[in-house]
């Protein structure tokens, strides 16, 4: 963690009326009552890269709701339902072994005058650019069977945001052709022609919308067909991972590379299940994420989130890299090298471009292939560019061998100056933002839903607006680059980013600080003056290091006070502030990464109890989920509701918060790494309801670690041959450049 302190112990929205490649995130408009988090009978998500499907626990999709299979941001199979005899499934079970592969197992309605049904359905579903169902229908009674089985089909091209929407254009050009047993869906009403083809066996008689097979079963008879769908895009046919008698499954390009992904995540063993069954499902979360540039097939990236955000985020790519680098250093890796080819070079409007920025988002709809190269870029993100040189700085304390850090020093300088020369936009010092164009997000923080940034009595803040948060990111950013200085022998350079860190702290102090609240503004908005809401967004100065250590006890009470903490986690935004809703996006929901954030300052600051507490809650959230934390979910309090309440549209998997149990490790563990100047820091300090952890395969540097920790205060290290081990707290990154 970079930090000056004493240390004591996406969304988019679709633009309408003008270039629709890009949206803006707004919170879910419609009457869904909240729901709990548990997912026993929610939809099954799949995804592998930039495809994923979303149906029904019957495997069912249908057209009418936010279902489909999705490649390159289109619903290439918007509707994809069996009936056996005239009716229905009734869902027995769901097995998802691997994050892009499910097996439904159901039963045929039973025949009128039986309790139960002779036949059970088995569709095994694998996605991956494309996708292949096989299904298989057994006769278990003791006579013949008759069999019909109808699949409804259909694909209507829509784009993702309109599937999520619930916006469906009706009137969109499409046509179907149909030979030797295939359907052949075109659409030519968008930039690209886009074909989706979906192969059925020669046995089904198919008509417009549907297909029919009928056969009958002997006892203890089977059935079995496979169902494929392939996308055309321009006439270049995008090859699926998996065919229909393809061989074996182990084989493919998804299996490979989950199996590599899980040899390097190290094993963490302990004796609170919450937090093993969290970690292990981060992991695999994690693994399932990552998208591969077929161009750069070795740079694995991150996407934001299933089902809406699979695709590249600047912002959620960065600090789920930074969380992860406990776990695997290839993630920071691939998102600093793939953002830093698409780092800014002009400045232009309409997409936010600007010299040295860093993009805030990609899209495919317009896409031929999967190559990011032929993405659609939009750079309206505030904190994306400071969090690239902080995230460059932290992989240099990892893994100081790595030329790639090298390599990418040059775009952490074009990174800088776009702070000072576009970010500041006024000359003040601060960083801030204001959008170039009607069609950009309003706002460009994390929290960039419309009506994130309001003053204490509940009024939209007016722009340019300086996030606090933002100012700690920028603080963080210069001392990483002194301490690149630092460490090259550059005196000059490093002299200048450490006052410049230093005045950025001091200023920040003055014009941030809520004396009579105790705690620091949201934000200054257009007119310097504060924007005096209590914001979980102080948890994220903490982190870095911004905030004056004689400062940081009232923050920190501040965070796990009634208003702030629900007892699932810290809100973002207080009770006591009139624009809280419990149920919206941002102003007073509740964020795993957030928490992670919020618990990671805490600890920087020695408030230990405190992050002890924001752990335990969002253990206990993934204790009702099955380990796999949610993006956001409702902040209602525990005494109000003694089970967690859904998000509707809320993201499951999503990057950060899969990312976000590495982050409560390293904060268990009061774990920092200087590789390069020897040293660790390693102070484990276990709450009471965990007695014991052991984390095997931790690489700093050269070096394979084994931690052993148990309560009350054993420490074991294996493999630090070389390092020097400090088990206290580490300083200030300011002493350590000093010395």
């Amino acid at each position: 963690m970079l930090d000056e302190t004493t240390d004591s112990t996406s969304h988019v929205s679709r633009i309408r009326g003008g270039d629709s490649r890009f949206a803006e995130p707004s919170p879910f408009a419609g009457t869904t009552p909240p729901a709990t988090l548990s997912d026993a009978d929610g939809p099954v998500t799949l995804v592998e890269g930039r495809t994923f499907a979303l149906s029904d626990r019957a495997g069912d999709m249908a057209s009418d709701e936010a279902q489909g299979l999705f490649v390159l941001d289109t619903r290439v199979l918007s509707r994809w339902e069996l009936r056996v005899n005239g009716r229905g499934l009734e869902t027995l079970a769901v097995e998802t072994r691997e994050p892009y592969a499910a097996t439904f197992v159901a039963r045929a309605h039973a025949a009128l005058g039986h309790a139960d049904s002779d036949l059970i359905v088995w569709r095994r579903r694998h996605i991956g650019r494309g996708m292949r169902e096989e299904i298989t229908i057994t006769n278990y009674g003791l006579g013949v069977v008759p069999v019909e089985v109808e699949a409804q089909i259909d694909v209507d091209f829509a784009d993702l945001f309109a599937v999520k929407e619930s916006r469906f254009d009706i009137g969109r050009h499409r046509s179907l052709h149909i030979q030797d047993g295939t359907l052949f869906f075109e659409d030519h009403a968008g930039p690209r022609s886009k074909r989706a083809t979906v192969r059925l066996a020669d046995d089904a008689a198919i008509e417009a919308g549907h297909a029919r097979w009928r056969t009958s079963l002997q006892p203890g008879e089977s059935w079995r067909s496979c169902v494929a769908v392939t996308v055309t895009v321009d006439e270049q046919a995008i090859e699926p991972r998996f065919v229909c008698g393809g061989g074996d499954d182990d084989e493919t390009v998804p299996a490979a590379r989950l199996r590599q992904w899980r040899t390097t995540v190290p094993l963490v063993e302990t004796d609170n299940s919450s937090l093993k069954l969290a970690l292990d499902r981060s992991g695999d979360d994690l693994g399932a994420l990552r998208i591969f540039d077929p161009d750069h097939p070795d740079l694995p990236v991150v996407a934001a989130g299933a089902p809406w955000f699979m695709t590249v985020f600047g912002r959620d790519s960065l600090l789920t890299g930074w969380m992860t680098l406990i776990a695997d250093h290839t993630l920071a890796q691939g998102v600093l090298e793939t953002l830093a080819r698409f780092q800014g070079d002009d400045v232009v409007d309409q997409t936010e471009e600007e010299p040295g920025k860093i993009l805030h988002e990609m899209r495919f709809t317009a896409a031929a292939t999967t190559s990011l190269q032929q993405a659609d870029v939009y750079y309206g993100s505030i904190d994306a560019t400071p969090l690239f040189v902080m995230l460059l700085g932290e992989l240099r304390r990892w893994d100081p061998s790595n030329e790639l850090v090298d390599r990418l020093l040059p775009h952490a300088d074009r990174a800088l100056a776009w702070i000072e020369e576009f970010g500041d936009r006024d000359g003040d010092g601060y960083v801030e933002y204001e959008r170039r164009t009607e069609q950009g997000l309003a706002n460009q923080g994390w929290k960039d839903s419309w009506d994130a940034i309001r003053h204490a009595d509940g009024t939209l803040a007016g722009t340019p607006i300086a996030l606090c948060e933002v100012q700690a990111y920028v603080y963080a950013a210069y001392l990483a680059r002194a301490h690149f200085a630092s460490e090259a022998g550059d005196e000059a350079t490093y002299q200048r980013y450490r006052d410049k860190a230093v005045d950025l702290r001091r200023r920040f102090n003055e014009d941030f600080w809520l004396d009579d609240v105790g705690t620091y503004a949201l934000a200054l908005d257009g007119d310097k003056k504060p924007v005096a809401s209590v914001a979980s967004n102080v948890g994220h100065c903490l982190w870095t290091g911004i905030v004056e250590p004689d400062r940081a006890e009232s923050v920190a009470d501040w965070l796990l006070g009634d208003h702030f903490f629900s007892g699932f986690g810290v809100r973002t935004l207080a009770t006591s502030m009139p624009a809280y809703n419990p149920a919206s996006y941002h102003n007073g929901s509740v964020w795993p990464h957030d928490n992670a954030i919020c618990a990671a300052g805490l600890t920087r600051y020695g408030f230990i109890e405190h992050a002890h507490r924001i752990i335990k809650a969002q253990l206990d959230v993934a204790a009702t989920t099955r380990g796999r934390l949610p993006e956001l979910f409702a902040g209602f309090s525990r005494r109000q509701l003694t089970v967690p309440a859904a998000y509707p549209t809320s993201c499951s998997p999503q990057a950060w918060a899969a990312a976000s149990p590495l982050m409560w490790l390293r904060s268990l563990l009061r774990l920092d790494p200087w590789a390069s100047g020897g040293q660790l820091w390693l102070a484990p300090e276990l709450p009471r309801y965990i007695g014991r952890l052991h984390v095997g395969g931790l690489t700093i540097g050269r070096h394979r670690l084994t931690i052993d920790v148990a309560r009350p205060d054993h420490l074991e290290i294996e493999g630090a041959d070389g390092l020097e081990i400090h088990t206290e707290a580490r300083p200030p990154l300011s002493a350590l450049l000093d010395g």
